[in-house]
């Protein structure tokens, strides 16, 4: 997820900061047009600048150039979250097998304490509670993370947290939250790393990245997937720019720096 914020942190970075986190977590929606003159005022940074932010956002699947007309924030579609969600699975099932090989007993201590704080925000969510989704996305973010964190390899690591962002976008925008069923698998993969039981994990993982897709795509509960026209018009109607709007920290490196399923 979005980086945690560094105490050098530059101007252009922030804004490169805020402007990801407000499209991952919906504040700005699929397809909107970004205005150079308004998005440099409410984010705080040069036009010049913008233009290298936005274009370093292209690059991730974020945004998409124009030509002449300038950038929009890239649109979404059903086929698009199979193909993002079929390479996060690919990295991160890759990735658990090379932690499982690797992963330490300290390794094993983030799993679990990472696994936690995971549980006491589901069942939060669980009993209605759900004020704080950012929350509870960044900390299975965390927990994600920390079962592959073993895994020895940056370039790895970076991949899949451009990867995981680009999926978060959508269950974030689509309202994704299947309660019980991402808890269990959640727990079963806990239980699954403690004993290094790589092949079980990988079968969960499946489970767990495809039902997310097919839960969202079948319940639609933003409406964002019957076509480009309410795509937009749900997205739009649920989101609230906010040029004071704070980010929140991320805990991967994607795309220069990364929860639920």
């Amino acid at each position: 997820m979005l980086t945690k914020t560094q105490t050098t942190e530059t101007i252009g970075e922030s804004a490169y900061r805020r402007i990801r986190s407000d499209i991952i977590f919906g504040a700005l929606a699929p397809g909107q047009k970004l205005r150079l003159e308004r998005i440099s005022e409410s984010y705080g940074t040069s036009i010049p600048t913008l233009r290298e932010l936005l274009n370093r956002m292209c690059a991730e699947g974020l945004i998409v150039a124009e030509g002449q007309r300038g950038f929009e924030v890239a649109p979404v579609s059903a086929e698009d979250f199979r193909q993002v969600a079929e390479l996060r699975l690919l990295l991160e099932n890759h990735a658990l097998e090379q932690s499982f090989l690797a992963g330490d007993l300290d390794w094993e201590g983030r799993v679990v304490s990472a696994h936690h704080k995971l549980g006491v925000m589901e069942r939060r969510m669980l009993e209605g509670h759900r004020q704080n989704q950012e929350l509870w996305k960044q900390c299975d973010w965390d927990f994600h993370h920390s079962l592959i964190s073993a895994c020895g390899s940056d370039v790895l690591l970076a991949a899949h947290a451009a990867a995981y962002d680009r999926y978060l976008r959508y269950q974030m925008i689509a309202v994704v939250f299947r309660g019980e069923i991402a808890a269990r698998e959640h727990q079963a993969l806990l239980e699954a790393a403690l004993v290094r039981d790589c092949r079980r994990a990988q079968t969960i993982m499946e489970s767990h990245i495809r039902g997310c897709v097919e839960h969202a795509l079948k319940e639609d509960n933003a409406g964002i997937f019957t076509g480009p026209a309410s795509s937009l018009k749900a997205a739009a109607a649920r989101s609230k720019p906010d040029a004071d709007r704070k980010s929140k920290p991320r805990s991967g490196k994607a795309a220069g720096s990364k929860a639920k399923a």
